[in-house]
């Protein structure tokens, strides 16, 4: 086995610009579920909305990518409004089932052949991101053409310029993140998933707040995936309901109700999967493991649900979470 190639690799994921969509959408997450109690499973629909609003804004309309971006990030206002207007006033589990039916009307939406002109069905879209007219994000790119960073950590000019641009809005999210949560807002907020007949009874209108927060969590979810097909070509084979689970590991895995969990748990996500999407196949090479290189590759999404399922009971408050702001843990 090849251990400094494994390492190499695993060390790579440790920033991605993938890393950096996963942490936004971990954030979206906590504010609907770690602040404000929303169990949303559909978070990979707010993504779609993003990437798709920003894909198509520029290349159906001609939109500067600046502007795709805003309006990806409008429509996943949208989004969240078309959902939570009927849905907010239910609870728990059928709130769950609402969010992760919505996510997946969504992918459809993109993935049928009847807006084939405009979402490119199946095939998804590219070309957006690099535009004749000079209009794509990568147009925009500041840094000179060539090769940066050292070992594992070696990217070139395209996709460092997404790493600076989603780190930056990385760190702007965390901070608003962070002030909206120690403002009356943010305590409300806090108040509602405690208790929200206890905040409703002191004069507070729950549904408008939870709705705000579902807005605001769902914004970070398009967020990042806008800077997920910023680096890439985007299909709606990406935003199944796997995804979602894949993000829900992440948020668990740093900690749902903080602030900086969720970014980390996110980086500690993808080093995982890149160590076992490397080293499992090599043990199956090597005959340790009695299987196909091919389901070998599979096994790690069967490790990733099952450390989740040990997460949840075990540690549910996460790594740096607080298990008494978690208000499914008795």
């Amino acid at each position: 086995m090849d251990w400094g190639s494994i390492l190499n690799n695993t060390l790579a994921g440790f920033l991605t610009p993938t890393t950096i969509a996963f942490a936004l959408a971990a954030l979206g997450l906590a504010m609907h579920f770690g602040f404000a109690g929303l169990l949303n499973f559909g978070i990979a629909g707010f993504m779609a909305i993003g990437g798709y609003g920003y894909a198509i804004s520029v290349l159906t309309f001609g939109l500067p990518w600046w502007a795709g971006m805003l309006v990806g990030v409008l429509g996943s206002v949208v989004f969240a409004l078309i959902l939570g207007i009927p849905t907010l006033r239910l609870r728990g589990d059928y709130l769950a089932i609402a969010t992760i039916a919505a996510a997946e009307i969504a992918r459809l939406l993109f993935l049928t052949t009847a807006f084939t002109d405009v979402t490119g069905s199946a095939d998804g879209l590219f070309g957006f991101n690099s535009r004749p007219d000079g209009s794509g994000f990568q147009n925009s790119n500041p840094i000179p053409q060539g090769t940066y960073g050292f070992g594992p950590f070696t990217y070139n000019e395209q996709t460092l310029w997404v790493l600076v641009f989603g780190l930056i809005v990385l760190t702007v999210a965390v901070w608003f993140l962070w002030a909206l949560m120690r403002s009356p807002w943010g305590r409300v907020i806090k108040g509602i998933r405690e208790d929200e007949e206890a905040v409703r009874s002191l004069g507070k209108n729950v549904f408008a707040y939870k709705l705000q927060a579902l807005v605001i969590g769902g914004v970070f979810g398009a967020l990042g995936g806008i800077i997920y097909t910023a680096a890439q070509n985007i299909s709606p084979g990406v935003y199944v309901t796997s995804l979602t689970f894949f993000i829900w590991t992440s948020l668990l895995l740093g900690g749902a109700a903080t602030i900086f969990g969720p970014v980390i748990g996110a980086v500690i996500f993808w080093v995982i999967q890149a160590f076992l999407s490397n080293v499992l196949p090599e043990l199956a090479s090597s005959g340790i493991l009695p299987v196909s290189t091919t389901q070998a590759s599979t096994l790690r999404f069967v490790l990733v649900g099952i450390g989740l399922m040990l997460l949840v009971i075990y540690r549910p408050q996460g790594i740096f979470g607080d298990k008494r702001e978690l208000t499914f843990v008795k």
